[in-house]
């Protein structure tokens, strides 16, 4: 099992920026992706960023040039820097990673979230 602890959530005005935090409670590997997800009230959950089990990184559109996804392998963490942030961005955001297991399962683990409301 592992648990994933996300940090960083806040209210900040347009334009304004925020790096949002996941740390896990144990190694994950480099072979294990790990994705931000965010939910706004009466939204279906989306994707925002991810890297990927190769190490690449993808973006939703309406994030890409402004958000940026990495990983401090050393510290079993996950970041998301938000820039030029927008009201739309408003939404509860969740860390995702994906393990794989045993037979070649995978086990999805969430956080807990944390609120990022953009608004002046």
């Amino acid at each position: 099992q592992v648990q994933l602890v996300e940090s960083g959530g806040g209210l900040v005005q347009p334009g304004g920026s925020l790096r949002l935090s996941c740390a896990a409670s144990r190694s994950i590997s480099r072979a294990d992706s790990m994705d931000w997800f965010r939910q706004a009230p009466g939204r279906q959950r989306e994707l925002v960023a991810a890297i990927t089990s190769s190490g690449g990184t993808n973006y939703a559109e309406s994030v890409k040039g402004r958000f940026t996804i990495s990983r401090d392998y050393a510290k079993n963490t996950v970041y998301l820097q938000m820039n030029s942030l927008k009201p739309e961005d408003t939404a509860v955001y969740y860390c995702n990673v994906n393990i794989a297991g045993v037979g070649g399962t995978v086990r999805n683990y969430w956080g807990q979230g944390t609120q990022v409301t953009v608004s002046s």
